[in-house]
């Protein structure tokens, strides 16, 4: 793998102008397309703070996906301004929590904001790469994410974080974008930028396999809406298979 390390530096530039726009007040969007990305795919922000949403950069509503349940915890890998990580703790309940996971100061400044203006209190923000995700061994019920793992420079160390940190039978439910399998690296950095969600997206092919060689089982991918030519927004599920009972 090349060195991740300006990618990161790019990428938390981008985010942190991003963050810094959305606490003014200004909208902030993936590639600056406002149509395929931002908060305008959720249908469910009463009660947030405008900053969360104004932040929102994803390609979907990963919450609307992951079918979330009263007492489970939630890790939301890339989580910005808060937005996910707010409706998963209002999803969850009391008894349930909700960590949001990112590396940009900026971002998780705002939405430490964010939930003390939602009056959200089960909620934790980490700073961090989802490629090494701070917390325990199958801590994790479910892990959400709206548009970052496109962003990473090792995905497969992604996959394999994410099946470390969730427990026997935890789920993954994201929204990503992946290209048709068509498409080269060289087509996909046509079609736009790195930071534009559009030259990291995997084919769906390798992002299939990449989950599997992670250990997942009943991983289904499934177009959303086009982004450009050959390049769509997802929906992804999978599973961390479940130990088989001992024998009696």
């Amino acid at each position: 793998m090349t060195d991740p390390s300006p990618l990161h530096d790019q990428v938390r530039e981008y985010y942190a102008e991003a963050a810094t726009a959305a606490a003014s007040g200004q909208a902030a969007c993936c590639g600056g397309d406002a149509v395929h990305f931002g908060p305008g795919l959720y249908d469910d922000l009463d009660g947030l703070p405008d900053a969360a949403a104004l932040a929102s950069i994803g390609c979907g509503n990963p919450t609307a996906v992951a079918d979330l349940r009263p007492g489970e915890t939630v890790l939301d890998l890339g989580s910005g301004g808060g937005i996910d990580v707010l409706i998963s703790a209002r999803r969850v309940g009391p008894t349930g929590r909700a960590h949001g996971l990112d590396m940009t100061p900026e971002m998780l400044e705002l939405a430490r904001r964010n939930a003390a203006a939602a009056g959200v209190e089960n909620v934790e923000f980490h700073e961090g790469h989802i490629e090494a995700v701070p917390l325990p061994d199958e801590s994790i019920d479910v892990v959400i994410s709206n548009c970052v793992i496109n962003l990473s420079p090792d995905k497969p160390a992604v996959f394999a974080e994410v099946h470390r940190v969730l427990r026997p039978g935890g789920r993954l439910g994201v929204s990503d974008v992946v290209t048709e399998d068509r498409l080269s690296p060289e087509d996909r950095a046509a079609r736009g930028s790195y930071v534009g969600c559009i030259a990291g997206a995997l084919p769906v092919g390798e992002y299939r396999a990449g989950l599997a060689a992670a250990g997942f089982v009943d991983v289904d991918i499934t177009f959303t809406h086009a982004v450009g030519d050959g390049v769509h927004a997802a929906v992804i599920r999978a599973t961390k298979l479940s130990p088989r009972p001992a024998p009696t």
